[in-house]
């Protein structure tokens, strides 16, 4: 084949999936992304790497260079595995995957997240709870949340866990 041949055959591949992005020089950020869809930079930790997004279907996948966890005040562990993916639209992310919070003894999945107004709320499919969105204005780091090099950062306000029945 020759090679002009052979650069139009992957031109031509890569024209044909047109609506799937990542993370590349000139592509916006996941942060950029998550704001685009009107959630606040913060639900990601820093050192997000790369994404995919398909614009078509929202279906999008976040990748972490490893597993990250740490502690928020308020007592409330978090753990994001190394991909976290679902479905993202305006004001609501949904059949999340990847992300985890510890309930009392229990690691609970956060399957969803919606954005009321100010408010994000956050379900693990059989109770939900309410946070103001400016507690996400930041972007929290692996292993020492948002109280790194013991600097603290004011006291995560919330609404408790309700019922989502």
């Amino acid at each position: 084949m020759y090679p002009t041949a052979v650069l139009t055959f992957f031109l031509a591949l890569l024209a044909s999936f047109p609506a799937i992005q990542s993370v590349a020089k000139g592509n916006p950020s996941a942060y950029e992304i998550l704001q685009e869809y009107d959630f606040p930079v913060g639900l990601l930790p820093k050192g997000v790497l790369r994404y995919d997004l398909d614009k078509t279907t929202g279906k999008f996948s976040a990748y972490l260079n490893g597993s990250c966890g740490f502690s928020l005040e308020g007592s409330y562990q978090i753990k994001y595995k190394p991909t976290i993916s679902g479905y993202i639209s305006k004001g609501k992310l949904k059949q999340l995957g990847g992300v985890s919070v510890k309930v009392l003894f229990v690691w609970l999945n956060i399957v969803e997240i919606s954005r009321s107004g100010d408010d994000l709320e956050f379900s693990v499919g059989i109770a939900s709870a309410d946070f103001p969105i400016d507690n996400f204005e930041e972007c929290p780091q692996c292993g020492c949340g948002l109280d790194c090099n013991n600097l603290r950062v004011s006291n995560l306000r919330t609404k408790p866990f309700l019922s989502s029945v």
